[in-house]
C-alpha cells in the first residue's frame, strides 16, 4: 500500500476507494489536529462547524483529512453507498476530491447504547502548519473483511472474535506502515464492537503493540457500519486534541 501526497492539504493519504481513504498523515512542516464535539451534531451541520474551524485556523478546506461519524444502525451495502453519495458530494463542493479519489479518511460506527436518530458528526481532523510537530496521523476505521468476504461472519464466539480481531489488527498495521508510521507514533487505539466478552481482545492487540500497550485501548461499545461486521478499529497519532 503506497501513500500519495496531497500538497494542498498538507498530508499524504492511502487511496482506498469511493467513500474514503485508508488513512492520512501530516507532511513535514504540518501537524494533524484532532477535534471532537462534546455533543455530536447532525453530520451536515458538522461540516458547517468544520468550515468555521478551518477558517479560524487560517487553513483551507483541503486541510480536512479525517471525519468520524456515528450512525443509527448498520446498513446494507446499498444503503451505505447511498449515504456515501451525499457525503462525497460535499467533499466535491469543497474541492477536496483528487481526480476521482477521496483522500479523506473516515470512521463511521453505530453506538449500541442510545443510538442516534440520524447520522451525527462525532469528530474530525485537519492539518495545521507546524515546523516542530512530531509525526502525526489518522488511520481510517476498518472491519474484518478480506477479498473473499467477512471473517467468520455471524460468529461472535470468543474464537470467532479473536480471529476477527487478528484480521483487523493486520489491516491496521498495514495502514500504519503504509503511512510511514510505527507503533511508537500511535497515541490512540480505538476498538468498536458490540461484543462484551473481552477475554479474546488483549492477546490479539496488546501483544502486537509491544511497549506501547502501556497506553491501553479505548473501547467504544459500537457496531461497524455494514451489516455482518462485528469488529472495527482505528489508530491515531496526535499531540493536539480539541
Amino acid at each position: 500500500m503506497s501513500a500519495v501526497e496531497n500538497a494542498r492539504g498538507g498530508y499524504i493519504y492511502l487511496p482506498a476507494g469511493f467513500p474514503f481513504s485508508s488513512g492520512t498523515a501530516a507532511m513535514p512542516g504540518y501537524e494533524v489536529v484532532n477535534a471532537v464535539f462534546r455533543r455530536p451534531v447532525p453530520w451536515r451541520a458538522g461540516f458547517d462547524a468544520i468550515a468555521k474551524q478551518l477558517a479560524a485556523a487560517n487553513r483551507p478546506k483541503q486541510a480536512l483529512c479525517s471525519v468520524e461519524l456515528r450512525c443509527p444502525a448498520p446498513m446494507t451495502p446499498d444503503g451505505f453507498h447511498e449515504f456515501n453519495m451525499g457525503y462525497r458530494a460535499i467533499l466535491q463542493d469543497w474541492d477536496i476530491i483528487v481526480g476521482d479519489v477521496n483522500p479523506i479518511g473516515r470512521t463511521n460506527v453505530c453506538p449500541v447504547v442510545d443510538p442516534p436518530a440520524e447520522t451525527l458528526m462525532y469528530g474530525f481532523s485537519y492539518t495545521v502548519e507546524n515546523l516542530d510537530a512530531p509525526r502525526t496521523f489518522c488511520g481510517a476505521g476498518g472491519g474484518e473483511t478480506t477479498k473473499d468476504g467477512i471473517v467468520r461472519e455471524g460468529d461472535t464466539s470468543p474464537a470467532g472474535m479473536a480471529e476477527k480481531a487478528a484480521r483487523v489488527m493486520a489491516i491496521m498495521q498495514e495502514r500504519l506502515f503504509g503511512l510511514g508510521m510505527a507503533w511508537s507514533d500511535v497515541t490512540t487505539v480505538n476498538v468498536y464492537t458490540a461484543s462484551t466478552n473481552a477475554d479474546w481482545l488483549a492477546p490479539q492487540l496488546l501483544a502486537q503493540m509491544g511497549a506501547d500497550a502501556v497506553h491501553g485501548v479505548h473501547w467504544l461499545l459500537s457496531r461497524p457500519p455494514i451489516i455482518g461486521l462485528d469488529f472495527e478499529m482505528d489508530l491515531r497519532g496526535t499531540s493536539t486534541k480539541l
